[in-house]
């Protein structure tokens, strides 16, 4: 499982357990195992896991170590192990889980293994390590594991069978084995079971996988893992085997393995096995024999090469099992975040960095699986996407969902909003004359919703005359010939929602007045409807107006239509005007902004005038707001801000709706449910680290503006901690030099610098002392006034701000600090410093003392000369430099050190040494049997070191060549034996000292002879051997076929003393100086060319030799062929 982020407490919670569910360790152990069941705080461990832990089989069971990180510089990391080797963390899946969590209070990280359904499997020895930069701590632990009660035979069969698909998927979970599973008895007649493990035991291991598909086992390895367990008889001693094969390998995923053993015999002929089925040579499997040893090689191992090998010689066998571990899973693609209404579908969507890789989805800590009796989640996989899917979302599914690989993990949260109907056009208020038709219709945000029609509280059913139609999200409610009783309140209620649309219908009598006499005109306007005031009507942009006005008047008077001075004629188009009997129409088809102004109607007939003046609104959804940005980020949270938009839409604005995604992302996440009025949002739960942008929504009364542009994209990061230990270096009576450590917390932000302020003891006002940013950890303060006591602070600086700052624990009074000088000598130059010739000499004496103190070099008790010797002092150092030594740079330096009245003083001895000249005065002095004496006298020049010995040589003064006779030796004169009688030998000595033997040796002036003795030597009678033999041929002619036409040789080889004559011959006839023969005779080895042999050369060919002691002959047959078609081709 991968690291999960350190999750943040809330304040005020207690020390350890950080995570208050964890049970709490009864015990801890080190590694011995004998310790006490206590916590001991030693190493990076607060508390180690018990030295024995004890689970029940088919149950879980949780170890815990925590880890306190106060003094670590950087996270710990922690890794659980089986055995020695094997790495828990990329076994993490559902029989394996891992969880970390983070306690900011006490800085203690807590590690939690939990093994799911314990099985005897997981038992042993287990040890958790963890690391830390240069800093690492183990803790051993047993896990044992007890067997549950059973009261009936387990199904042993049905623990092979897995859960997922093929043979190699899915992941092995032997807790079956021990869990009993109850059956109910059926009546029928018991027969007798086949015992399938006596069958496994007796077969050859070929048939393994035939009668594991008989019995339904489709764990090959499971089984081969108990056939292994319950053969109890004991091991044979390999008789075919020197060295077996390891009883377990491990290769990563991809990688090549070498499976090695040695046999008895070198020539035995071995087969492998893989899974009991022989493998066969190819470029995958590679299978060598060099000697006794015995090799097979897999290349590219995959998941399928996970399998038991066996290593076959005639009946004996040896047999391991290789691990294949996948790399770890990396998510390249993160999920993101959602928001949706009841009932939509969503899609986490991931991409890994592997094709097929296993992926663990989980809701909250739960994990999920694909339910078969329900449909609700699905799980895709498309190559290196994995996909997620929530059919219909529901209430329940609000939270945060994780996807986990062995090497990676990502989390995206859902949102879930009850499902809210929108109403986009209301029903309008209709005014109709009988025989005409009615229309009554509305618009909703859902275009599946239905709904009914109610006449004042009756349901309307459809009929010949009235009609029911749904149209996408338009309802519409159509009566023909408007009767009277037509007229009254029509509502539409959606179902499922409790919503309701009402409007209502006027019926519009016809009167007949028959008097026949003249009435001026009368407009009646219907205040009721659209009419927010007798003179006012409201229009929502895009709807229809239409405005029915009667009049009334004998005769029938004039009706003319304005809009401000200009008047209305249109009868057809956009805007018109419909005129019928007693009635006109005003009609505005799509209401738009520029039709909002004042309109008049004007009827006028000889009886008189009437005038009407109407003020048209156009009411609108919002313009989008403007300028939305990012003032403000913190560790999980941003401030935004925008302008209102330039248009309210002719209604004031209600408030604003915000939402947000991840950069690069596609998926919005709606922020607030209900309006938000102010202009200035705080966006919390966030990522730190993570890009965003956000867009906002207005809403007034008639609905939601179109979004937003993007804000630029910004990143919610927190300012460091503040900068720990704080500490005041020097202190001189101008300057402060401070010193600090980084904040502990940095985050996302990164670490940009310090700015150091200080401020005069009681006083308020902090100067910054930097202009620049300080990139390290440490700064001098300058230009402070002397004897003033001073507060200084330290604030850590990113692209969040400023940090909280370091201040010390009380203030610093500016004055220099006398401090006596003391020179600190290195050790190694406490002694006589000793350097060859040519050689570069750098001298660093460090000293300390307060003020600064002055330092000055003599030479022999006189100042130094600075043509000769370079000399750098700082106030904490003094450096004498030589960039080539020379003899005369040898001496007594003695360095001085002063404040004041007081100093230091410090003597180094300094030498400079070279190869010394050769020895004086060489001299042979004495020669007596084979033995010669020689004294010298020492060089005049020594090399400015003392000479360590001599090395002396000798040589022949026949063959010139010297040899070394002695080697370091420290006297003026040495005695040379063991020399040769008869010769005459000559000396040179080389002189020596650190530096070496002298560029030229000391020659002797006269040499030693060492003369003959009457000595007689007797010699040993030579007796001559006889070398004479007759004449035997070694090798024969070979019988030979030939091809007419291309040259050819015969050779044999013969031996003799005296040397034999040879003859070759033909059909016992000797072959002369013909020239298409060719006869030599190299060393023994006898050879007869014949050039282009034809078919009459074919026959006996023979060779005779011949000497005075005998003779010998060989022959042989040459046959000569004409060739053929195919052999001149």
């Amino acid at each position: 499982m991968p690291e999960p982020v350190p999750e943040a407490k809330p304040e005020g919670q207690d020390i350890p357990p950080a995570d208050g569910d964890a049970p709490p360790a009864d015990g801890d152990s080190d590694d011995g195992g004998d310790e006490p069941q206590s916590t001991q705080l030693t190493g990076l461990f607060v508390e180690k896991p018990q030295s024995n832990v004890v689970a029940v089989a088919g149950s879980d069971v949780t170890i815990i170590a925590k880890v306190d990180s106060s003094n670590l510089t950087r996270k710990p990391t922690m890794k659980w192990l089986k055995g020695k080797w094997l790495d828990l963390c990329s076994k993490a899946g559902k029989h394996f889980q891992f969880k970390e969590t983070y306690d900011r209070n006490t800085k203690i990280y807590t590690y939690e293994m939990k093994i799911v359904k314990a099985v005897p499997g997981d038992a042993g020895g287990y040890r958790c390590e963890v690391t830390a930069k240069d800093k690492c701590d183990s803790s051993t632990f047993e896990v044992s594991v007890e067997a549950a009660h059973q009261e009936e035979q387990a199904d042993i069969l049905s623990a092979f069978k897995r859960a997922d698909a093929g043979e190699d998927d899915g992941e092995l979970d032997f807790s079956a084995l021990l869990k009993a599973t109850k059956k109910k008895k059926k009546p029928e007649k018991e027969k007798p079971e086949t015992d399938v493990w006596e069958l496994l035991k007796s077969a050859h291991p070929s048939e393994y996988e035939k009668i594991a598909f008989k019995y339904g086992i489709t764990d090959l390895r499971g089984m081969l893992k108990r056939l292994k367990k319950m053969k109890e008889q004991p091991v044979k001693h390999s008789e075919a085997f020197l060295k077996r094969l390891e009883s377990c390998y491990t290769v990563d995923k991809g990688k090549k393995i070498v499976l090695s053993c040695e046999v008895l015999d070198p020539n035995a002929q071995v087969k492998w096995l893989k899974n009991g089925q022989e493998i066969k040579p190819s470029a995958k499997y590679v299978m060598e024999a060099n000697g006794n040893v015995r090799t097979l090689t897999i290349n590219k191992a995959n998941l399928s090469d996970d399998a038991a090998y066996e290593c076959v010689v005639g009946e004996d066998k040896c047999s391991t099992e290789v691990y294949v571990k996948e790399p770890p899973i990396t998510i390249t693609k993160l999920m993101d975040d959602y928001h949706v209404v009841v009932g939509e579908r969503v899609e986490f969507e991931i991409e890994v960095s592997e094709e097929g890789a296993h992926v663990v989805w989980c809701f909250e800590d739960q994990e999920l699986h694909k339910d078969k009796e329900s449909s609700k989640y699905r799980f895709k996989k498309d190559g290196k996407k994995h996909t997620f899917i929530i059919l219909e979302a529901t209430l329940d599914d609000i939270g945060m969902y994780h996807a986990w690989t062995n090497g990676g993990h990502t989390k995206g949260e859902l949102e879930v909003e009850e499902k809210e109907l929108e109403v986009l056009q209301d029903i309008a208020d209709l005014t109709v004359r009988a025989t005409e038709q009615a229309m009554f219709k509305c618009e909703v945000s859902d275009d599946t919703v239905t709904g009914k029609w109610y006449k004042d509280g009756v349901e309307v059913l459809p009929s010949e005359r009235i009609k029911m139609t749904h149209v996408g999200r338009f309802h519409r409610l159509l009566i023909d010939d408007v009767k009277p009783e037509d007229a009254g309140d029509y509502t539409f209620v959606p179902d499922g929602y409790a919503l309701s649309l009402s409007a209502k219908l006027n019926f519009l009598e016809i009167k007949i007045d028959y008097v026949p006499r003249q009435d001026p005109p009368k407009i009646h306007l219907d205040t009721t409807g659209n009419m927010v005031s007798q003179n006012t009507i409201i229009v929502v942009a895009g709807n229809k107006l239409r405005l029915d006005v009667e009049i009334t008047g004998e005769p029938a008077p004039t009706v003319v239509w304005s809009k401000g001075e200009k008047p209305i004629t249109e009868t057809e188009g956009r805007v018109r005007v419909e005129s019928r009997k007693d009635l006109s129409c005003f009609v505005i088809e799509g209401a738009e902004r520029d039709d909002e102004g004042n309109y008049s109607i004007c009827v006028t007939n000889p009886a008189g005038e009437d005038k009407a003046m109407l003020l048209v609104k156009i009411v609108d959804v919002p313009d989008p707001p403007e300028n939305v940005k990012c003032t403000g980020v913190g560790e999980d949270c941003a401030t935004i801000v925008w302008e209102p938009p330039k248009f309210d839409g002719g209604v004031p604005i209600k408030g604003y709706l915000m939402e947000r995604k991840k950069k690069g992302s596609s998926r919005w996440t709606r922020l607030n449910f209900d309006v938000y009025e102010s202009t200035t949002y705080e966006a919390k739960r966030m990522i730190e680290g993570v890009l965003y942008e956000m867009r906002v929504f207005a809403v007034n009364s008639i609905g939601m503006s179109q979004p937003s542009l993007n804000s630029k994209p910004f990143m919610p990061i927190a300012p460091t901690s503040e900068p720990t230990r704080l500490t005041v270096h020097d202190v001189t009576d101008s300057t402060c030099s401070l010193k600090w450590l980084a904040p502990e917390k940095i985050g996302a932000g990164g670490l940009d610098g310090y700015i150091i302020e200080y401020c005069k003891e009681g006083g308020t006002e902090w100067v910054q002392a930097n202009t620049d940013l300080c990139e390290r950890q440490g700064f001098v303060v300058r230009d402070l006034p002397v004897g003033e006591k001073i507060n200084f602070r330290v604030v850590a600086v990113n692209i969040a701000g400023r940090s909280p700052p370091a201040t010390l624990g009380q203030p610093v009074t500016i004055r220099e600090i006398v401090e006596h000088p003391k020179i600190r000598l290195p050790r190694e130059l406490r002694t006589r410093y000793i350097r060859t010739v040519g050689e570069k000499i750098n001298l660093t004496i460090p000293f300390q003392g307060k003020p600064r103190p002055v330092a000055t070099w003599y030479k022999d008790g006189k100042p130094i000369d600075p043509k000769m010797v370079n000399v750098h002092n700082s106030h904490v150092e003094s450096i004498l430099f030589i960039r080539s030594a020379e003899r005369d740079h040898s001496g007594t330096y003695e360095l001085v050190l002063q404040i004041e009245n007081m100093e230091d003083r410090a003597t180094i001895n300094i030498r400079i040494i070279e190869k010394p000249g050769p020895p004086q005065k060489v001299r042979v002095t004495d020669v007596w049997g084979f033995n010669a004496a020689l004294e010298w006298e020492p060089p005049k020049d020594d090399g400015n070191c003392e000479i360590t010995g001599y090395t002396i040589q000798k040589a022949d003064m026949k063959t010139k060549e010297w040899f070394t006779v002695y080697d370091h030796n420290r006297r003026t004169n040495c005695t040379v034996s063991d020399l040769v009688m008869g010769n005459e030998y000559s000396f040179r000595i080389y002189s020596e000292n650190l530096c070496g033997l002298s560029e030229e040796p000391g020659l002797s002036k006269n040499t030693a002879v060492i003369s003959k003795t009457a000595l007689e030597h007797k010699r040993n009678p030579y007796k001559e051997k006889d070398m004479t033999c007759a004449p035997k041929f070694t090798q024969p002619l070979v019988d030979r076929t030939v091809v007419a036409g291309y040259s050819m040789a015969i050779s044999c080889a013969v031996k003799g003393f005296p040397k034999p004559k040879i003859v070759w011959m033909k059909n016992k006839m000797i072959i002369g100086e013909d020239p298409k023969y060719l006869m030599q005779n190299n060393q023994g080895v006898l050879t007869l060319n014949i050039r282009k042999p034809s078919t009459f050369d074919g026959g006996k060919y023979s060779c005779m030799a011949v000497n005075e002691l005998g003779k010998d002959e060989v022959e042989c047959k040459l046959a000569v062929r004409v060739p053929t078609e195919p052999d001149k081709q």
